[in-house]
């Protein structure tokens, strides 16, 4: 299916440059009076903590957000309110001719990244870079916090299909972004037809009890949908009871609709013992020569119930998952961050007692290093100037060192949009999954493992060290 590309903005964001933190604007306005808004400045997007206590994460939103920073401007209506709010004449001036300069360097949409390790880049003027942080995190945040739990249900599930139902139980339209994440995770379908409008993930359905209850009957309501939807229909059987009506009603359906030279395409469990109702439709089923009927199962299923599913060898085809999937019920939050880390070209950085939220200074870039098998090994933070390295650093324990001889690399971040320009064609949803899925598969499995998952590598250079230390000791 293919996405509808002139209609893909997610509706809250029709007004995105006052879709922020009072605090972003209050700095920049104190910027414009400070005579300091053409100072260029650099700021770093990366997270520290994993969520669900995983070994990874699937980064996504990139695209959403460049295409919503091409765009960003501050309209008539935005003025006024602003004006209202106290701000200064001469800055709401500057704002009604704003538009953004911006250089930014990121990481392929569904890349596979690690905490600490520098995923977006921004440049430019210091007004600029400042403004837009709210609305970097709110998407890249979360939609990558879907992405990341949608694949690790896909991992568990192996050749099984999972459909996103979430849309009901999302934070509002909240429902969207998770959607497109849920989908760059590797989900095969959803229930969300606006997602399906603007990101071509194929839409999939199957009916409510209130179909059944409507009827006099449960075959009646079972017949009915049938007449309308003769290869396509997917029966709800746990209205009543599953295994002395539901099950019973859908091979009488079955087999009438074998005699008008159609399938029935499936059953769905919404309740009970999902392992034991599925094995005995089953067997049910294949009884009455019925084994192309595919069973879906639903009820706030997540990667852990799918496990166990799985585990218990449960004949599932289709897991349909919802409110688990879209609030990403264990971990409702990835702390991205957006810290500055040069002004003026002179490297800056923040400095906590807390040693693990010090920043790292000056303008960075990572490279990723595979081993001889081709599986990621590591990532490598390095200053920008630096060409290669041949060892890294942990950056917190630096007598924990690797050597790099040897192995070869790419550069994570790429020039996605230059002066406010997008500078190539963005990936397509679909694309993005499909490159997700390319990078899971170089990921070693003990990555991938819920259980005490190993820790990926990632260290700073010995110039980028150097370059912290002096600083801290400078401040």
């Amino acid at each position: 299916m293919n996405p509808i590309a002139y209609n893909n903005k997610i509706p809250v964001f029709s007004h995105p440059a006052i879709y922020t933190d009072y605090y972003e604007l209050i700095m920049a306005q104190g910027y414009f009076l400070a005579g300091r808004k053409d100072e260029d400045a650099s700021f770093d997007y990366y997270f520290r903590n994993l969520p669900f206590k995983g070994g990874y994460v699937i980064f996504a939103g990139i695209t959403d957000l460049l295409e919503i920073l091409q765009d960003y401007k501050f309209n008539k209506d935005e003025l006024i309110f602003l004006k209202n709010l106290g701000f200064h004449p001469d800055f709401l001036d500057y704002l009604a001719d704003f538009r953004l300069h911006l250089d930014v360097y990121a990481a392929h949409e569904g890349e596979v990244v690690f905490p600490n390790t520098l995923t977006i880049r921004i440049e430019g003027s210091i007004i600029e870079a400042q403004i837009v942080e709210t609305i970097l995190l709110n998407i890249v945040n979360f939609e990558s916090l879907i992405a990341t739990k949608a694949a690790r249900m896909v991992h568990v599930a192996e050749h099984r299909k999972i459909l996103d139902f979430g849309l009901r139980r999302a934070q509002g339209l909240g429902g969207i972004q998770a959607s497109k994440g849920a989908a760059i995770g590797g989900i095969h379908g959803t229930s969300n037809v606006y997602a399906s409008f603007v990101h071509g993930t194929p839409v999939s359905g199957t009916m409510a009890h209130s179909w059944i209850q409507s009827f006099d009957s449960e075959l009646a309501a079972f017949r009915k949908f049938t007449e309308y939807y003769p290869d396509t229909a997917v029966l709800l059987v746990d209205t009543y009871n599953t295994l002395k009506s539901g099950i019973p009603n859908t091979i009488t359906v079955a087999k009438e609709l074998e005699a008008q030279g159609h399938r029935l395409k499936g059953i769905r469990l919404d309740s009970g013992d999902l392992a034991y109702l599925s094995r005995k439709s089953r067997e049910m089923l294949d009884e009455a020569g019925l084994e192309y009927i595919q069973i879906a199962v639903s009820n706030q299923l997540d990667e852990w119930v799918i496990q166990s599913l799985q585990n218990q060898k449960a004949p599932i085809d289709i897991y349909g998952v919802g409110t688990r999937l879209v609030t990403a019920q264990d971990s409702p939050a990835l702390d991205g961050v957006y810290k500055l880390s040069s002004v003026h070209g002179v490297p800056k950085m923040k400095v906590s007692e807390n040693k693990s939220k010090s920043t790292l200074p000056g303008i960075k870039k990572v490279h990723r290093y595979f081993d001889k098998k081709g599986m990621m090994y590591c990532d490598a933070i390095l200053l920008e100037n630096e060409k290669k390295v041949d060892r890294i650093y942990h950056p917190l324990y630096p007598e924990k060192n690797s050597s790099l001889e040897g192995l070869d690399y790419y550069p994570l971040l790429q020039l996605m949009m230059q002066d406010g320009k997008i500078v190539s064609a963005l990936p397509s949803t679909e694309t993005s999954a499909k490159y997700a899925r390319e990078q899971l598969r170089k990921l070693y499995p003990e990555h991938k493992r819920f259980e005490n998952p190993h820790i990926y590598k990632v260290g700073i250079s010995q110039a980028l060290m150097e370059l912290r230390d002096s600083v801290i000791k400078n401040v």
